[in-house]
């Protein structure tokens, strides 16, 4: 058995020697690289083409759809909109006065603003507010 796992780590370790996914190649340009290559084109802005119609004014923010919308979007099946949105609330309300606490305790009250607004974020990205 010991002479299997020997075997087999030594495969391994030449596999692994044998890849060379960061090692400095000639492609890479003036400074060397790797053969990963990144795209160095300059990109030139395009002009946002806007309508004077109503329609394509958005008024509300689109929420992203996270890796936690499944559980939301199951939710607000299962507890119905208002129900969702009263325990939502409640658990923003007590997310952020657990923030304004630490906050205090750190000695950085001043930053408290900043961090429910990161908190608004990271909910939005991971799907919180579908």
């Amino acid at each position: 058995m010991n002479r299997f796992v020997s075997l087999c780590l030594i495969v391994v370790a030449l596999v692994a020697s044998s890849v060379q996914g960061f090692a400095p190649s000639s492609l890479g340009g003036i400074s060397g690289g790797s053969n990963f290559v990144v795209s160095q084109r300059s990109r030139v802005a395009q002009p946002v083409a806007r309508s004077n119609s109503k329609s394509s004014l958005q008024m509300g923010s689109q929420a992203k759809f996270g890796i936690f919308s499944p559980a939301v979007y199951g939710a607000k099946i299962a507890l119905g909109n208002d129900k969702l949105n009263k325990i939502r609330g409640k658990a923003i309300s007590l997310h952020s006065q657990y923030i304004g606490e630490f906050c205090q305790w750190a000695g950085a009250y001043h930053l408290r603003t900043r961090l429910i607004k990161k908190a608004k974020t990271n909910g939005d990205i991971l799907g919180f507010l579908v």
